[in-house]
C-alpha cells in the first residue's frame, strides 16, 4: 500500500481554497509534489493540461517568492489579473512598464508582498536587474514554453539561454520546466540547457481522444472552410500565416453570414484585448488569427479549430490544434491544404536560410540603416522600422527577417519583434500652474478624469488605457488623444502614445561584415532540423493511409498502441472494410443526421463511417418512401 506524500493534503486544500477542485488532472499532482520535494522537473503537458495550476501551486505552498520566466506578456498580464481575483498576489515586469511601476513591483518582492514575480527572458539581459534578484529569497524557477531554449526545438530564443544564470544565483532553488510540445530530443537539450541535476520528467499522452483530426485537400479553400464552418457549431479558431489574410478571411466569412473578426500581434494592445474578450464571451463566434492567437486564452468550449495555411511543424500544429476541445467533448482540427502547399513547405527552408552571405549584408545594412559606427552600439537599443528598412534597399521581406533572427541567435544583435509598450503620461506642470490653465470642456473632463484615476502623474510617467478614460468621459478613444495631444503642447503633460515596433539592441559593438560568423550550430544544424520537421508535416498533411494520430505520436516519440479511429484517414479505411449488409443502421444514422439539421450530400460523405456507394443508394430508397427530401439549397432534409 503507498503511502501519502506529506505534502499531498496542503496542495489538495490550496486547489480547493483558491480554484475549487477537488482533484488534479494527471501528472500534475506528479509535477507539483516533485518541485516540492526540491527536484529538478519537467513537466510534458498538451495545450490544455493545466500547465499554470503546476507552478501557482507550489509557489503558495513554498515560504519565498516563485520566479516565472515567460516570452508572452499577455500571458503575464492574464495570469497577474486572475491571480489577482483569486486573491493570490503577483506582480509581472516587462518593457510597457514605466520606472515607477517596475520600482513598486520589485518592492513588493522584495518585501514579500508577492508570491509570484513574472519575467520576460529579456530582463535577466540586465545584470543590474540580476543582482535586485540576489536580495530575495527565490524558492522556485518556473520556466514556461521551456522549448524555447532547445536550438533543436522549433522556436528557439537565444534570451532564453539567460535563464540558466538564475541557477548560479539561487542553486538551492528547484528548476521547473514547461511545455506543451516536444521531441525527445528536445526533452534532453532542456534538461542539459536549463543545468537539471536530476531528470524527474512528467509527461501526459499527446493523444486528444475526443478531437477528429482532418486533412482537406482542396484549390479552394474558402469554400471548403466555409462548409466546415456551416456544418459545425460553436466557436471556432482559423489560423492563417499572414495579418494580411487574417483581414481578408474574416471580411469574407462576415459577408456570407457568419460572425467573424481578426486578430495579430500588429494590433493595438486595447484592440487586441477587445476583440479577444468579444470571442471568449461568444459575441462573435470565429475568429481568424496568426499564431499570436491563442496563448494562455482559458476558453474550454472550442468546438473546431481550423488551419487554412499549413504551418511549418508539427509542434506548432500539435499546440495549435489543440486549442479545440479543452472541455473534452467532441472537437474538430481541421488543416485545408492544396497541393501548392508542398511546395511552399519545401520553400520555406530556403526562405528561413537565406545564404550566409546574404544575413551578413543584412547585419552591415542594419548598422548602415541605425547610423551605428563600426566600434559602437554596445549596450545600446534602438528603434528597428524592419518595413522601412527592407524598402530602403529593395531586399526580400521574408528572407530579411530570417536573417535577424539568426543574427540573433549567434548573438551578434538582439533583433526584437514588435514589442508592444502601454500609452504613458507624465504631468510636467506646476500643480499651482494647472489653476490658471483655460480648458475646452471636453479636455478638462478628460484631465480631471485622469487625475482622479491614477496616481504618481507628477512623480514619473504612468501607464494609461485611453479607452477607459475615454468610457468614463462618455467620449471617444479619439476624443481622448486629441485632449492629451493638445495637453502636451501646452506643456502641461508629456504623452507617449502606446506603440508596437520592432527593436535591435546591440549586445557586442558593430563589427564588419567579415567578422561576422555564424556558426554551424546556428546554420547548418537548425537547418537540417527544420527540414526533418518541414518533412514530417507534410507526411502528416499528404498522407492518407495512416491514422493521422499515430503520424503525430511517434513523431513526439510515442508508441501508438491503437488507431484513433475518428481521423479522417481511419473514416475512410473503416468505409472500405465496412461489409455491405447494413442498410438498417445505414438508414437510422442517415435519418439522425439529417433530423438534426439540413445536411448536403458532401457532409453525409464526409461523417458517415459507409460508403459513397452505399449512402447514395440509402438516400435514394429513403426519398422514395418519402421520408427525405431535397431543399432548394440541394440540402437534404427529414420530412415531418
Amino acid at each position: 500500500m503507498m503511502t501519502e506524500h506529506p505534502a499531498s493534503p496542503l496542495i489538495h486544500d490550496i486547489l480547493h481554497k483558491y480554484w475549487g477542485y477537488d482533484t488534479f488532472r494527471p501528472a500534475q499532482e506528479d509535477i507539483i509534489l516533485s518541485v516540492i520535494d526540491g527536484h529538478d522537473t519537467l513537466g510534458l503537458l498538451p495545450t490544455g493540461g493545466g500547465k499554470s495550476i503546476t507552478f501557482q501551486i507550489p509557489a503558495l505552498a513554498l515560504d519565498g517568492l516563485t520566479v516565472v520566466v515567460t516570452p508572452l506578456i499577455s500571458l503575464m498580464k492574464d495570469q497577474v489579473d486572475n491571480l489577482y481575483d483569486r486573491g493570490i498576489r503577483a506582480v509581472c515586469l516587462h518593457s510597457g512598464l514605466s520606472r515607477a511601476e517596475h520600482r513598486l513591483g520589485l518592492d513588493r518582492c522584495r518585501l514579500g508582498k508577492a508570491k509570484l514575480l513574472y519575467l520576460s527572458p529579456e530582463k535577466l539581459q540586465s545584470e543590474r536587474f540580476l543582482e535586485t534578484l540576489r536580495d530575495m529569497n527565490v524558492s522556485l524557477i518556473v520556466v514556461d514554453e521551456a522549448h524555447c531554449i532547445s536550438q533543436w526545438g522549433y522556436d528557439f530564443r537565444p534570451s532564453y539561454l539567460k535563464i540558466a544564470a538564475l541557477r548560479n544565483i539561487f542553486p538551492n532553488a528547484p528548476v521547473l520546466a514547461l511545455t506543451a510540445s516536444a521531441t525527445p530530443d528536445v526533452v534532453e537539450d532542456i534538461a542539459r540547457q536549463l543545468k537539471f541535476k536530476s531528470h524527474h520528467v512528467f509527461s501526459r499522452s499527446f493523444s486528444r481522444p475526443n478531437i477528429s483530426y482532418i486533412v482537406r485537400n482542396d484549390y479552394d479553400k474558402d469554400g471548403q472552410l466555409m462548409n466546415i464552418l456551416n456544418h459545425t457549431r460553436g466557436s471556432a479558431i482559423v489560423y492563417v500565416r499572414s495579418r494580411m489574410r487574417t483581414r481578408q478571411i474574416a471580411t469574407m466569412l462576415a459577408s456570407k453570414g457568419i460572425s467573424a473578426d481578426y486578430y495579430h500581434a500588429g494590433l493595438p494592445a486595447q484592440e487586441k484585448s477587445q476583440k479577444q474578450e468579444q470571442w471568449k464571451h461568444e459575441e462573435i463566434r470565429v475568429i481568424v488569427a496568426t499564431n499570436a492567437f491563442g496563448m494562455g486564452i482559458d476558453k474550454p468550449d472550442v468546438r473546431v479549430v481550423v488551419h487554412v495555411d499549413c504551418p511549418q511543424s508539427l509542434e506548432e500544429y500539435y499546440q495549435e490544434a489543440g486549442r479545440a476541445g479543452r472541455d473534452g467533448k467532441p472537437a474538430y482540427a481541421v488543416l485545408i491544404v492544396s497541393p501548392h502547399d508542398k511546395g511552399k513547405l519545401t520553400r520555406a527552408v530556403d526562405e528561413a536560410f537565406p545564404p550566409k552571405e546574404y544575413i551578413r549584408r543584412i547585419y552591415e545594412l542594419a548598422g548602415n540603416f541605425l547610423s551605428i559606427p563600426v566600434g559602437e552600439g554596445y549596450g545600446h537599443i534602438y528603434e528597428f522600422n524592419l518595413t522601412k528598412f527592407v524598402q530602403t534597399y529593395s531586399l526580400q521581406p521574408r528572407q530579411s527577417y530570417s536573417a535577424l533572427h539568426i543574427l540573433t541567435q549567434a548573438q551578434h544583435f538582439e533583433f526584437m519583434d514588435e514589442v508592444s509598450t502601454r500609452s504613458r503620461v507624465m504631468i510636467t506642470a506646476n500643480k499651482e500652474d494647472l489653476y490658471s490653465v483655460h480648458l475646452d470642456p471636453m479636455a478638462e473632463n478628460i484631465f480631471n478624469l485622469m487625475m482622479r484615476s491614477y496616481t504618481g502623474l507628477f512623480a514619473d510617467f504612468v501607464s494609461i488605457d485611453e479607452s477607459l478614460l475615454a468610457q468614463r468621459a462618455g467620449a471617444t478613444e479619439q476624443n481622448v488623444c486629441h485632449a492629451l495631444i493638445t495637453l502636451s503642447r501646452m506643456h502641461i503633460l508629456q504623452y507617449i502614445p502606446r506603440k508596437t515596433t520592432p527593436y535591435i539592441l546591440y549586445t557586442s559593438s558593430r563589427s564588419m561584415p567579415d567578422e561576422i560568423l555564424l556558426p554551424h550550430s546556428i546554420y547548418e544544424d537548425q537547418k537540417q532540423r527544420m527540414q526533418h520537421r518541414i518533412e514530417a508535416m507534410k507526411d502528416f498533411a499528404f498522407g492518407n493511409n495512416e491514422c493521422r494520430v499515430n503520424v503525430m505520436l511517434r513523431y513526439f516519440g510515442e508508441v501508438p498502441q491503437n488507431t484513433c479511429g475518428i481521423c479522417d484517414s481511419c473514416r475512410s479505411r473503416n468505409k472500405r472494410n465496412r461489409p455491405q449488409n447494413n442498410a438498417t443502421d445505414l438508414n437510422e444514422s442517415l435519418k439522425y443526421m439529417i433530423g438534426q439539421k439540413a445536411r448536403s450530400l458532401h457532409y453525409l460523405f464526409n461523417e458517415s463511417a459507409y460508403r459513397n456507394e452505399e449512402i447514395i443508394s440509402a438516400l435514394r430508397e429513403l426519398m422514395r418512401k418519402g421520408i427525405v427530401s431535397i431543399d432548394e439549397n440541394d440540402n437534404f432534409t427529414l420530412n415531418k
